[in-house]
């Protein structure tokens, strides 16, 4: 059993508790020879801490571990103090290959000084729902071939760094309209339209991509009763067999509602690898991880999975591992990097129905959601505080927040000649309530680029709230640049 429990904890992915790899943890990580670690962004406090905490991992992990994290850019980032890459959305507006090329080289390089070996992007999702609830900024548009070939330009980027790349969420959770996370979607479409849409950037990427992550959705052409994480129609008979793909398969994080709320740990993590996958991400308690690595085992053990299979699975995993060893490496061009992410910030900035500049110096009305917090998946947004802050560089400010869109009195806002511009910082699409009662003389959408169709108003689009962002928005008011971006998604007129 103690080699069954060995191998099992090889295909395992597990998350970490706090800023240091404590005593328990590392004892953990060694007796049940778990080689995958996903951080967060409470296991982050500046590079000095990170650093150590990844080579802390690396040591009690060995020297094919796989250390990973969510940086994918725009609103998804996990270490937040290093260069701020816009989203894949602002890339896609910007349209440029080249760019996106030069994006994802310099994340890599980012987090691969700080000890990491894989990153958990691009997405490869493409985005035709307006009110998707997890996704939108997210992917590089709705058009299969334009986003995916942004896309593997980002990951060959990251490549070129020596950073794996992982592209999700196979077979696409890009027209849905709940978040995973929080319940289990379905994607109700005919093997056709799921074959031209959600498959083509995943069957293009098949020959190239080193990792992908499956997702927690249902899709009842494919497979009526598993989601495709733990469906082998899915994760085998298609992606394997019909794609010819090659690399490593993970599954998303199997503490998502959509899985944790149906099924056992242990339970859907044997689903997971016997349907195809070849590691799961056990992101849950101590608990559930040691529930996952013991039915990984009996698995193992009882022939459930069988070995010709777990070390097809092994031998996957470790030429991962053995290409892209965990770092930390140097990071000599940080400064270059932070210019590159502001004119790739600037390069997808968005105009929409001819926007006005009001004059350097008028009196301005803004209005904004008073703070955004992490929604689980996103990290907190930017403050009003700090925009009215920026926007102060040109204006005399007035602030006005509020709490809940869908409550605030839109229709008591002033009418008294200020120009008004209204900055969207959540996710969240505005409501019936706020479309019917008021209209901005601006909208600048911060964020989700949807909601700049929730107002009959001019718009800007960032796709993002990282500083460059903000600092692009501050740059066109001023008259200093245009804003050349397309959007990449339906729905949006010049």
């Amino acid at each position: 059993m103690n080699d069954c429990l060995d191998l099992a904890g090889q295909l395992m992915m597990v998350r970490l508790f706090g800023a240091e790899l404590d005593a328990d943890t590392d004892a953990f990580l060694r007796a049940h020879k778990v080689r995958g670690a996903c951080l967060f962004r409470q296991n982050m406090v500046d590079a000095s801490q990170l650093s150590r905490f990844t080579a802390g991992l690396k040591d009690a992990m060995g020297p094919q571990a796989l250390i990973a994290l969510d940086q994918e850019g725009g609103a998804v980032v996990r270490s937040t103090w290093v260069p701020a890459p816009p989203s894949a959305m602002a890339l896609g507006a910007a349209g440029d290959e080249s760019l996106a090329r030069e994006v994802g080289a310099a994340v890599a390089r980012a987090v691969r000084a700080l000890g990491f070996n894989w990153n958990f992007a691009p997405v490869l999702d493409l985005n035709n729902n307006p009110h998707n609830p997890v996704i939108a900024e997210r992917s590089f548009g709705a058009e299969p071939s334009t986003a995916t070939r942004l896309a593997l330009a980002w990951m060959a980027g990251s490549e070129s760094e020596g950073v794996a790349c992982c592209v999700k969420h196979f077979p696409g959770h890009g027209d849905t309209h709940v978040d995973s996370h929080r319940d289990l979607p379905t994607v109700d479409k005919p093997l056709e339209e799921l074959q031209r849409f959600e498959f083509a950037p995943f069957r293009m990427a098949a020959a190239s991509a080193p990792a992908m992550m499956t997702a927690h959705i249902v899709y009842p052409a494919l497979d009526p009763v598993y989601p495709a994480t733990m469906s082998r129609p899915i994760l085998t008979g298609i992606l394997r067999e019909q794609f010819g793909y090659q690399g490593v398969i993970i599954t998303d994080g199997m503490d998502m509602h959509a899985i944790a709320h149906r099924y056992g740990a242990g339970e859907a993590a044997v689903n997971a690898l016997v349907a195809g996958a070849d590691m799961v991400m056990a992101i849950g308690s101590r608990e559930t991880q040691v529930e996952t690595v013991h039915a990984i085992a009996e698995a193992i053990r009882s022939g459930v999975l069988p070995m010709s299979e777990v070390e097809a699975r092994l031998a996957r995993l470790n030429a991962l591992a053995d290409r892209h060893p965990a770092g930390p490496a140097a990071y000599a061009v940080e400064h270059e990097d932070r210019a590159l992410m502001a004119r790739a910030w600037r390069a997808g900035l968005t105009a929409l129905k001819q926007p006005q500049r009001p004059p350097r110096g008028s009196k301005v009305r803004l209005v904004a959601r008073a703070d955004v917090v992490s929604d689980g998946v996103s990290e907190a947004g930017v403050p009003a505080a700090s925009i009215a802050a920026a926007l102060g560089r040109l204006y005399e400010v007035e602030l006005v927040t509020f709490a809940d869109a869908d409550s605030f009195a839109w229709d008591a806002l002033p009418q008294d000649g200020r120009f008004t511009i209204l900055a969207s910082t959540a996710r969240k699409r505005y409501g019936p309530h706020a479309r019917a009662t008021w209209r901005p003389d601006l909208h600048v959408a911060l964020w989700n680029p949807y909601q700049a169709l929730d107002f009959d108003t001019p718009a800007l689009l960032t796709y993002g709230f990282a500083p460059p962002a903000v600092d692009a928005v501050v740059a066109w008011l001023a008259g200093e640049i245009d804003a050349p971006g397309r959007c990449p998604v339906p729905g949006f007129g010049a």
